[in-house]
């Protein structure tokens, strides 16, 4: 069974449903791709989803630990490269609540760098990951 629906509206602009939930989002190209960098490109929704898994699978094991990481953020910057256009880099910034005790930490942090994203992405994207403890 599939697990999205791409379809293209025209204008370098696709809409995103998530089958089982119906849940949608829209892609654009960047500007710096011809597009009108008014939605997610696709190469953000990668470097975001790298994002997304870090903090879902901390977010498990934090549940499982009995440690609180409610309003735990993720800044996203993502950096192209040319010859081929792709992404080189991405840098992650995770910011955590207060309280979090330090042998949690370095749990959380390695949970984080063994998500499924990171070892699903090729390994000559760069990454940069900062955790700030609260």
């Amino acid at each position: 069974m599939s697990t999205a629906k791409v379809t293209y509206l025209g204008k370098l602009r696709s809409e995103n449903e998530h089958l089982k939930s119906g849940n949608k989002f829209i892609t654009d190209a960047p500007t710096d791709n011809n597009g009108k960098g008014e939605a997610f490109s696709p190469t953000d929704t990668v470097a975001t989803g790298l994002a997304n898994c870090m903090i879902t699978m901390m977010g498990i094991k934090a549940r499982d630990m009995d440690v609180n990481m409610d309003g735990t953020t993720a800044m996203v910057t993502k950096i192209m490269a040319a010859d081929p256009r792709r992404i080189s880099k991405i840098e992650i910034v995770l910011n955590f609540p207060a309280g979090i005790d330090v042998k949690a930490r370095k749990i959380l942090e390695n949970t984080a760098r063994t998500c499924p994203v990171n070892y699903s992405l090729h390994p000559d994207i760069e990454k940069v990951i900062t955790f700030n403890w609260g």
